[in-house]
C-alpha cells in the first residue's frame, strides 16, 4: 500500500512531488541513527496550533541535525528540504530559525548517503530538484543563509569526508553531486540571485565563487548561466567597491569559462554593448596603470584576451566607447612617443607578462583591422611605424628590453601582423619605405647563415627562423599580387631566394618544424611575385625554377601537389616553359608527361571513377565521373552557386593536368609506355567529356524540377548527349586499339625470342654432333678413311670442270695423309679436353685459362708468338 504522497513548494521555485512508499518508511536505519520521524516534524512545524511553539520547534530540529551530523540519506531528501522550506517561512518573523537552516546546509555540504549502489540513479530526480530547491534559499534574506548556500554548492566540487563511517551506508560518488547540480539548474538561480545582494558584497563574493566554480565544470553550466544574461550581469560587477580585491579576478574567471566553454556567440553578444564595454576599459586601464604585483599583471592579460575575443563580434562598440583609440596607444608604446596622459608616466618591466601583452595587442590590431572604420585610428596611432620597428635585422639585446628570443617572438607577431594591416594602409607602408625594411631582413636571414644551415644541417634550424622566412614570403606576396611593377622590382635577388627555397630537401617536410608550411608560402610566392611578369619569369626560367618545381611536384605529400601544379600551369603561358617541362628528367628517368599521367591516374583512383585494370573506359555515358558525383542527389540549385560537376574542375588536378598537356601536346611524348597513352586517350577529351557532363547535369536538373524544356531544345540537348557518348566510345574503342598493338607486339617479341631459343637449342645440337664426328674418326679408322674420302670428293667437286690446257696446278693436300683437317708446317696436339683433366699443369700459375672450340673439339688457346719466333714442325 502507497504511503503519503509529499509535496515541496514555495514562492519562487518550482513544485515536485515525491511519493513516499511503506517500504521506504519501514526501511532499517542503524543502530548508531535512531530512526527520527520526519512526517511528524514537518506536521509540527505545519500546525497552525503549534506555530507558537518556537522553542520545541527548535528543540526538534536541532536533534535533526544531530541525528544526521554525517550526511542525508537519499531516501530523506524530500523531507529534509520540506523541513528547510518551512524553516525558510519561519525565519521571515523569527530569525532564530536561521541557524537550523545553516545547520542542515552545512550537512547538505556532505555526500549524501546511499542504501544500495542502485540509489542514485534512483533518486537522481529527487536530488535534482532538492538542489534546485538549495539555490532558491538564496531568498532568505539572512546573509549567514545565503554565505552556506554558497559554501554548500562549493563543496560540491571539494567534497568533505564524513566525520564517521557508519555501517550499511555508503557516500556517493564525489562526481554525483557535482553532475547533479549541473542538472538541476541552481547556477541559473545564483545568476538571479546577484539582483537581491547589493547591500551585501561579502555574499556576492561567494556567489561569484560558486559561479567560478560551476561554470569551470561544464558548458551546460555555462549555458544556464547564458540563458539568464549572466556575461552582461557579471560584467557590470567587475568595477565595485571591493576590498578583498578577489571581485574583479572572480568575475574574469568566470567570464572567461563562459567565452571557453558556453556558446561564444551568445557570450560575446551580451558583452559587445557599450556599458560591459566601459567597464571592460575601465578595468583593464586601471589595472594597466596601477597593477604592479604579477596577479595584477595575469588578470590584465586575462582582460585583455576577454577584449580581443568579444572584440570580434562585428557589433562590439569598440569604436564608440573609446577603447580601440586607447589600446592602439598601448599597442604602439615604447616604439612611438606619445605626450598622452595615459602612457606619459606607463613603464614596462619587460616580464613574461607585459611580453604576453604585447603580444595580445599586436593580435588587437589584426582584429582591429577587419574594421574598416578603424583604418583611420590605425593610420592616427601610426601603427604601421611601431611594427615596421621590430622588423631589423637582428640586434644584440640591450639592457632593460626584450630578451633576444622575446624580439624574435615579437617580430614573427608584428610580421603576421603586418600581412593584415599592409593593405589597409598602402601609403603609410610607402612612406616607413616598407619594402626596403623587409627585403633587408631577408637578406639578413639569407646572410646571417640560416638558410645555409638549414641545408647542410637542418635540424639546427628552429621553428621561429622558419616562421619568420614565412611572414616576410607571405606580406612580398601581399604586395606583390596584381601588381606588375612590384613584380619587376622582386628582382633577381628575390628569384634567387625562392630557388634556394626550392631547393629544400623533400625529407625535411615531415619534420615537424614547419619546412612544408615554408615551402607552401614559396609556392604561393612564386604566384604571387613572379608568375605574370615576363622578365621575372625569364630569370625564374634561367635558374631553372620549373625544372624544381617538377621535383617539388615529384617529391611532395598528396595536399601539396594540387598547389604547385597550379602554379607550374600559370607559367605555361610562357612560351619557353613548355620546353623546360619537356626537358626534365626525375627519378628513375621519369619524364615530365609520365609524371602528370600518373597523377592522373592517382587523382581518378582517388575519386573512385571507374576504369577497368587496362585504364579503359568503362561508363562511356559518364566517362569522367567520381563515386561521390553519382551518389549524390540531384537538387536544384540557384544559378548563381556551382553545380557539383563545376565544382569538380576546381577540386581536384585534372582540369590542371589537362591545361598543361594542351601546352605540351598530346603526341610524340617521351617516357610513355602503351598504358600512358590509353590515360592520354582520356585526358585529351577532357575538355568534351566535361562539357558533356555538364549538359547531362542541366538535363537530370530540369527533369528533377518539372521542366520539360521544347522540342528544339530537347532536340539539342539529346544530341549533345549522342555526341559526348559518341566521343566516350572512340576514346574507349581508340584504347581497344592501343591495347591490341601492344598485345600484337608483345606476342612478336616473344615469337622472335622463341626463334632465338631455336637457333642456340640447333648451334649446340650440331655443336654435340660435330664433337661425337669428331670422336668416332679418332676412335675407328675406318670412319676416318671414309671422312677422308667424302672430304676429298667435295673438294673435287668444288673445283670447276672445264680447265685452261696451258694452266698448271699445284696441289694443297699432302698424299696418303688419313686425316681430315688440313694439314701445315705449324702442328698444333689436341688431347683429351682441359675442362677434364685441368690440363698438364693444373694446379700451378700457369694453368690454361681459356679455351676455344676448333673443329668441333675444344682446345686451348696459345698466346700469339713474337716476331720472329720459329713454328714447331
Amino acid at each position: 500500500m502507497s504511503g503519503p504522497e509529499v509535496a515541496t513548494k514555495h514562492s519562487e521555485g518550482p513544485v515536485f512531488r515525491h511519493t513516499v512508499t511503506d517500504s521506504d518508511l519501514g526501511m532499517r536505519e542503524h543502530a548508531a541513527l535512531k530512526p527520527i520521524d520526519l512526517s511528524r516534524i514537518i506536521n509540527l512545524l505545519e500546525d497552525p496550533l503549534a506555530s507558537s511553539l518556537k522553542e520545541r520547534h527548535l528543540s526538534v530540529l536541532k536533534k535533526v541535525v544531530k541525528r544526521n551530523q554525517n550526511g542525508f540519506l537519499l531516501k530523506d531528501l524530500v523531507q529534509i528540504f520540506k523541513i528547510l522550506n518551512l524553516c525558510a517561512e519561519k525565519a521571515r518573523e523569527h530569525p532564530e530559525y536561521t541557524l537550523v537552516i545553516c545547520d542542515l546546509l552545512k550537512i547538505c555540504s556532505l555526500p549524501f548517503l546511499k542504501e544500495k549502489s542502485s540509489d542514485e540513479s534512483s533518486y537522481a530526480q529527487i536530488v535534482k530538484e532538492c538542489l534546485s530547491q538549495m539555490g532558491y534559499l538564496m531568498r532568505v534574506p539572512s546573509a549567514d543563509v545565503r554565505l552556506q548556500v554558497c559554501d554548500s554548492i562549493a563543496a560540491f566540487y571539494h567534497p568533505k569526508a564524513p566525520r564517521q563511517q557508519v555501517e550499511g551506508l555508503h557516500p556517493t560518488s564525489p562526481s554525483y553531486k557535482p553532475q547533479m547540480a549541473e542538472e538541476s539548474g541552481v547556477a541559473e538561480t545564483l545568476v538571479l540571485s546577484l539582483a537581491l545582494l547589493e547591500e551585501q558584497p561579502a555574499v556576492r563574493l561567494q556567489v561569484l565563487r560558486a559561479l567560478q566554480l560551476l561554470s569551470s565544470a561544464s558548458g551546460l553550466n555555462c549555458s544556464l548561466i547564458l540563458r539568464v544574461r549572466g556575461a552582461s550581469k557579471i560584467c557590470a560587477l567587475m568595477n565595485e567597491p571591493d576590498p578583498s580585491g578577489r571581485l574583479l579576478r572572480r568575475c574574469t574567471d568566470v567570464l572567461g569559462n563562459l567565452l571557453e566553454l558556453g556558446s561564444k556567440e551568445e557570450a560575446t553578444s551580451q558583452l559587445s554593448t557599450t556599458d560591459c564595454f566601459m567597464a571592460l576599459k575601465e578595468a583593464f586601464v586601471n589595472l594597466l596603470l596601477n597593477g604592479h604585483r604579477r596577479s595584477d599583471l595575469q588578470l590584465r592579460n586575462d582582460l585583455l584576451l576577454i577584449c580581443t575575443v568579444v572584440a570580434g563580434n562585428p557589433k562590439a562598440p569598440l569604436i564608440e566607447s573609446g577603447f580601440a583609440k586607447q589600446l592602439i596607444l598601448f599597442a604602439t608604446f615604447p616604439e612611438i612617443k606619445s605626450h598622452n596622459p595615459l602612457v606619459r608616466n606607463l613603464k614596462l618591466s619587460f616580464s613574461d607578462e607585459d611580453f604576453e601583452m604585447k603580444k595580445l595587442l599586436f593580435n588587437m590590431l589584426v582584429v582591429m583591422s577587419r574594421d574598416l572604420s578603424a583604418v583611420q585610428l590605425l593610420q592616427e596611432g601610426k601603427v604601421l611605424l611601431a611594427l615596421l620597428q621590430h622588423v631589423r635585422p637582428g640586434e644584440a639585446p640591450r639592457r632593460g628590453e626584450w630578451t633576444a628570443a622575446q624580439q624574435e617572438e615579437l617580430q614573427l607577431q608584428a610580421l603576421a601582423t603586418l600581412v593584415s594591416l599592409v593593405p589597409l594602409l598602402p601609403q603609410d607602408y610607402l612612406t616607413c619605405q616598407g619594402s626596403t625594411r623587409l627585403l633587408l631582413l631577408m637578406d639578413w636571414c639569407v646572410s646571417a647563415g640560416l638558410l645555409t644551415k638549414m641545408e647542410a644541417s637542418s635540424e639546427e634550424e628552429d621553428a621561429v627562423a622558419l616562421e619568420i622566412k614565412m611572414d616576410a614570403l607571405l606580406v612580398l606576396s601581399t604586395l606583390c599580387d596584381n601588381d606588375a611593377h612590384r613584380k619587376e622590382l622582386f628582382g633577381p635577388e628575390g628569384v634567387e631566394l625562392l630557388v634556394r627555397f626550392l631547393k629544400m630537401d623533400p625529407a625535411l617536410f615531415y619534420s615537424g618544424l614547419g619546412h612544408n608550411k615554408l615551402i607552401l608560402t614559396t609556392v604561393d610566392c612564386i604566384w604571387s611575385c613572379v608568375v605574370g611578369c615576363y622578365p621575372t619569369e625569364d630569370l625564374f626560367l634561367e635558374k631553372g625554377g620549373v625544372l624544381l618545381l617538377l621535383d617539388l611536384l615529384q617529391s611532395s605529400p598528396r595536399n601539396m601537389q594540387d598547389v604547385v601544379l597550379g602554379t607550374l600551369l600559370e607559367l605555361c603561358d610562357n612560351s619557353k616553359t613548355p620546353a623546360h617541362i619537356s626537358s626534365w628528367r626525375g627519378k628513375k628517368g621519369e619524364t615530365a608527361a609520365g609524371l602528370l599521367v600518373r597523377l592522373w591516374r592517382a587523382q581518378e583512383t582517388e575519386l573512385g571513377v571507374r576504369r577497368d585494370a587496362s585504364g579503359r573506359i568503362v561508363d562511356v555515358r559518364r566517362p569522367l565521373l567520381s563515386v561521390a558525383q553519382e551518389e549524390e542527389q540531384v537538387e536544384p540549385i540557384p544559378a548563381d552557386q556551382p553545380s557539383a560537376a563545376i565544382m569538380d574542375v576546381s577540386e581536384n588536378m585534372r582540369a590542371k593536368i589537362y591545361s598543361v598537356f594542351c601546352r605540351l601536346g598530346f603526341e610524340d611524348l617521351p617516357g610513355l609506355r602503351t598504358e600512358d597513352y590509353v590515360t592520354i586517350a582520356v585526358i585529351s577529351r577532357y575538355l568534351d567529356f566535361k562539357v558533356g557532363e555538364v549538359w547531362a547535369e542541366i538535363s537530370r536538373e530540369l527533369e528533377a524540377e518539372g521542366v520539360r524544356p521544347v522540342s528544339p531544345d530537347q532536340e539539342a540537348l539529346q544530341s549533345i548527349g549522342r555526341t559526348a557518348e559518341e566521343a566516350a566510345r572512340a576514346v574507349a574503342a581508340l584504347q581497344t586499339q592501343l591495347l591490341g598493338q601492344q598485345r600484337q607486339q608483345e606476342l612478336r617479341e616473344e615469337q622472335q625470342l622463341y626463334s632465338e631459343m631455336r637457333t642456340n637449342h640447333k648451334h649446340q645440337e650440331l655443336a654435340v654432333k660435330s664433337w661425337e664426328a669428331f670422336v668416332a674418326r679418332t676412335s675407328n679408322y675406318t670412319l676416318l678413311k671414309d671422312a677422308r674420302r667424302l672430304q676429298e670428293k667435295s673438294i673435287a667437286s668444288s673445283r670447276p670442270q672445264k680447265t685452261d690446257q696451258d694452266a698448271v696446278f699445284h696441289p694443297t693436300q699432302i698424299r696418303a695423309m688419313h686425316t681430315t683437317s688440313f694439314c701445315g708446317r705449324s702442328v698444333q696436339v689436341e688431347s683429351t679436353p682441359v675442362q677434364l683433366t685441368g690440363g698438364p699443369l693444373a694446379g700451378t700459375d700457369l694453368a690454361l685459362d681459356r679455351l676455344s672450340v676448333r673443329g668441333g673439339a675444344l682446345r686451348s688457346t696459345r698466346p700469339a708468338q713474337p716476331p720472329g719466333s720459329v713454328p714447331v714442325q
